[in-house]
C-alpha cells in the first residue's frame, strides 16, 4: 500500500484508507472513501495539485491532502 501522492500518472487505484479528521468529511463529500476507484490523471508542473478521476469527474487535490489517502493498485491494472 502507498499514498495517493506517490502514484504515477495514468494509474488506476482503489482507496484503502482515509484519515479520520476534518479532511475526511470533505473527501467523502467529494466521493473519496474506502473502496472508491480512482485514476490519477496528471499533476501541475511542480507536482501540486494532483488531478484524479473520481466516478467520472476530475478532482484536484493538494499534495498534502493526497499524502493522507492510502491506496493500492486496482485489480484490473
Amino acid at each position: 500500500m502507498s499514498n495517493l501522492s506517490e502514484i504515477i500518472d495514468g494509474t488506476s487505484i482503489t482507496v484503502k484508507e482515509v484519515p479520520s479528521s476534518e479532511l475526511s468529511v470533505k473527501l467523502v463529500e467529494m466521493g473519496i472513501m474506502k473502496g472508491t476507484e480512482l485514476k490519477v490523471l496528471y499533476r501541475a508542473p511542480f507536482g501540486d495539485p494532483i488531478a484524479v478521476d473520481v466516478n467520472g469527474y476530475v478532482l484536484a487535490l493538494r499534495k498534502d491532502e493526497a499524502c493522507m489517502i492510502e491506496v493500492e493498485k486496482s485489480v484490473a491494472e
